[in-house]
């Protein structure tokens, strides 16, 4: 049965990276269909950052006390919500609305889909929890081909959004997660006074700023490139995102999640050089291939340290990083983009060097925290 719970989770994160590697694709229709400034657009990805993450937490909690099936129904309808109302409407700002309740459902969901992996594979979460996050670049790189064809963003968000409010509360009502008793770890309360949380959050934060960049920019961006290149780029990138994340998590279980994120720094550092000489090519497949297993690395390091009992709850407040990434990636750096196109893509880099030394930092408690989690995972 055990299966059967990561099969869930990866269908349900198939759903759930349309919201995110979606985007490029449908944001020129968007800005068409609504008749705004790219900036009003770039404005409904922030949203989605922000309350995809801010909800995690609080979903997390719920999830945690009384298990992932209510919670999960509900958070389904929501993300159903936000494709389907968004196909039927012309303002900005109800637009804004239902995305964001949208992005509620889509954050919690993602937790719940992440976690069935962090509570139930224990001994293979690395692997486990790639393989779940899969979905995430998996279905929108099957969907991407489909949406980059389409004169406008209503007839495909209108599907998408009838076949969420099918699918997804029905593989809700049938998640569990294991009995209290089996898992340990702390409550999220106490986690959040260990400074170790703290100093991962900030490399976690810059680290993710390359991936939000690429997922939410390149739409403008790449916008000189031929078509048919910008069309293999927007649904290549999702794909090495997810391709990426059960293979680091595999090698992550056995030479540490620490060093693999170390790793997959150095690799984004490189991205964001190839950014700055605009061999879009090479920095999409970097970026996206490292970049994507970073969310699944660190809710498996945060499962491995601080323990599984509240995993989705700890995770959850975590991923609020994400939301300040998506300001960072989107609306800060389209801003920037705009004023200084060829210098925008220098503060890429900053953030990717910054994260690196975050972890540095991170490292020196590395092995107390490492074994504290890993006993607490064994009692």
């Amino acid at each position: 049965m055990r299966r059967g719970f990561l099969a869930i989770g990866i269908i349900v994160m198939s759903f759930n990276s349309l919201y995110q590697y979606s985007w490029n694709v449908f944001e020129p229709l968007l800005k068409t269909g609504f008749n705004v400034s790219i900036v009003y657009i770039q404005v409904a990805f922030t949203l989605f950052a922000i309350f995809s993450t801010g909800f995690q937490g609080i979903g997390g909690y719920f999830a945690d006390k009384n298990g992932p099936r209510n919670i999960g129904i509900i958070s389904a309808i929501l993300s159903a919500v936000g494709f389907i109302g968004t196909s039927l409407i012309n303002n900005i700002f109800l637009f804004y609305l239902l995305w964001s309740l949208g992005s509620i459902g889509e954050g919690i969901l993602y937790g719940i889909s992440t976690n069935l992996a962090v509570k139930w594979f224990k001994g293979k979460r690395g692997f486990a929890v790639g393989f779940v996050s899969l979905g995430f670049g998996m279905g929108a790189a099957v969907a991407n081909i489909f949406i980059a064809k389409a004169v406008t963003f209503r007839t495909p968000m209108l599907i998408i959004g009838i076949a969420e409010i099918v699918i997804l509360p029905l593989l809700m009502s049938i998640a569990k997660y294991p009995e209290s008793k089996e898992l340990s770890g702390e409550k999220t309360s106490k986690n959040l006074r260990n400074k170790k949380f703290w100093i991962l959050y900030v490399s976690f934060i810059l680290g993710g700023v390359p991936l939000l960049v690429i997922s939410a920019s390149f739409g403008y961006i790449g916008k000189n490139l031929p078509l048919y290149e910008f069309t293999l780029l927007v649904s290549l990138f999702p794909l090495l995102s997810g391709i990426s994340r059960p293979i680091l998590g595999y090698i992550s279980d056995y030479i540490g999640r620490i060093k693999s994120v170390f790793i997959i720094d150095i690799f984004l550092t490189a991205g964001s050089i190839f950014l700055i000489l605009k061999i879009y090519a090479i920095s999409i497949i970097l970026i996206g291939f490292f970049g994507g297993s970073m969310i699944s690395m660190y809710f498996s390091l945060v499962g491995d340290i601080f323990g599984s009992r509240f995993s989705t709850a700890n995770n959850g407040v975590f991923y609020t990083g994400k939301a300040i990434s998506g300001f960072i990636g989107s609306t800060l750096f389209a801003a920037i983009f705009i004023l200084y196109r060829d210098k925008s893509f220098y503060f890429v880099l900053i953030s990717s060097l910054f994260a690196i030394l975050f972890l540095i930092l991170s490292m020196r408690k590395e092995n107390k925290g490492y074994r504290s989690g890993q006993q607490q995972e064994v009692k």
